[in-house]
């Protein structure tokens, strides 16, 4: 017996089948995305449902023409956007999606929308929060006509896999909207209702990994957030492990079944009583990526066209003497602001002759990157009891840089190892679709004693 995971992200639509007996992947399959909408303004990002719908049907027929005995299907997906629900459970509207910069538009009083949040409600939260990008449209009439439920793009796949008229939205899921009490669990009603909204609009939400239907007979679990889902799909040993992500964005998380908060620290459902504790960085692999750009313009400058420029930054940092006491660059990785202050920018500090260099730039990005990340966890560590011992590493950011690997090992003073499954979320959703269904518990899941 096999379980189906599908993880929607932003740019790949990814499965992996599962043995359900043996617990490892038996196929991978991705294919791109590839449904962002044009539009006249640089800070709207939206994409078309029709378009991602069409290449998860594309993706279910070829999977299901080779298995048969497939027993669920777990999904997950790009976290924080949403797209607006008729009556009959259609979408009405483009996917929203997290990267929507509307959250952030001066609108009433030279304010943005996460600015009266915060000084209205003293509630923090980000653009691109698919409550926050509600406010903004409920303002400036670009909700549509008919509209009576938003949910994430993964909760609109389940529903129409499975034919619901209305969602069913994990925990996980409903927090990444925003306006979302992850304590008490529930959204902040009063709050919604006093900015503007109407809470009939928000959709109905579960705290359990459960079945929302059927597709083709097989149970479909209800989607759950891609953070929560790369946890599940890459740490076997909750009790002693933290997951260290570096993709576009980078993040560190934790499970915990305390509440607890601080300063770029936030606690997400995961499932039952327990939480993820996460701290964010905006830019992560994104930081490096940019250093990337900076020497790929230089190199195409000097007529040098098509060249593997991470390889070149990695034999630059190969070949630096470790043994020599130059001082290193310090660099601060926040080009893309933070979630608190995404006005925020980053900065290169410490330059001196003798470092300033193209290895000593890339070193130092890198150590940057490790050091918003060990910032978090100290945060953490300060205000709970933590005893983990181990790192579990994933995303590409990571998994193809072992410099960075070394680098974060080094600042966390914990042994780091590679997650065993490259599709950590569609794993992850595959694994709660078996928990969903019975055939594990979420204790086992993720090695909780």
């Amino acid at each position: 017996m096999r379980a189906l995971g599908i993880d929607i992200g932003t740019t790949t639509i990814s499965a992996v089948i599962v043995n359900m007996r043996g617990q490892g992947i038996e196929r991978a399959c991705n294919i791109a995305n590839g449904s962002f909408m044009e539009t006249g303004s640089e800070w709207e990002k939206i994409q078309n449902p029709d378009r991602i719908l069409r290449k998860v049907y594309k993706l279910l027929e070829e999977i299901f023409e080779e298995y048969q005995d497939i027993r669920v299907i777990g999904l997950t997906g790009q976290m924080h956007g949403i797209v607006y629900l008729n009556g009959d459970g259609e979408h009405i509207s483009p996917l929203y999606t997290w990267q929507d910069g509307r959250g952030n538009l001066a609108i009433e009083n030279g304010k943005s929308i996460c600015e009266m949040l915060e000084e209205n409600f003293s509630l923090k939260t980000a653009a691109g929060y698919g409550l926050v990008t509600h406010l903004y449209n409920l303002r400036q009439n670009l909700v549509p006509d008919g509209a009576v439920k938003v949910c994430t793009i993964m909760d609109y796949v389940g529903m129409r896999l499975t034919g619901r008229k209305t969602p069913l939205v994990h925990s996980s899921n409903a927090a990444g909207l925003g306006l979302y009490d992850v304590e008490k669990g529930g959204f902040f009603e009063e709050i919604f209702k006093k900015a503007g909204g109407d809470v009939e609009i928000l959709p109905e939400v579960t705290e359990n990994f459960t079945c929302i239907g059927t597709y083709r007979g097989i149970p479909v679990s209800v989607a759950i957030g891609d953070n929560q889902a790369s946890f599940l799909g890459s740490v076997e040993d909750a009790s002693d492990s933290i997951l260290v992500n570096v993709g576009t964005g980078s993040q560190i998380s934790v499970l915990s079944e305390e509440y607890f908060t601080a300063k770029g620290v936030e606690a997400r459902p995961f499932a039952g009583k327990y939480y993820l504790l996460v701290g964010s960085s905006l830019c992560g692999g994104r930081a490096y990526a940019a250093l990337e750009h900076f020497f790929r313009m230089y190199a195409e400058a000097l007529g040098v066209e098509n060249a593997d420029h991470y390889n070149v930054m990695e034999k630059l940092v190969d070949r630096v003497d470790k043994k020599e006491k130059t001082e290193k660059l310090k660099v601060n990785t926040t080009f893309s602001g933070t979630r608190e202050k995404p006005e925020k920018r980053g900065s290169v500090k410490n330059i001196g002759i003798g470092n300033f260099t193209p290895a000593a730039l890339t070193e130092g990005v890198m150590e940057g990157m490790a050091s918003e990340l060990r910032k978090m966890y100290a945060r953490m560590e300060k205000g709970l009891p933590l005893s983990r011992t181990r790192i579990v590493a994933s995303g590409n950011g990571l998994r193809k840089n072992h410099h960075l690997q070394e680098i974060i090992s080094e600042k966390f003073g914990m042994g780091l190892q590679m997650a065993e499954h490259v599709e950590e979320a569609a794993y992850g959703a595959a694994v709660s679709g078996m928990v969903a269904l019975g055939e594990r518990t979420l204790k086992e899941a993720v090695g909780i004693l």
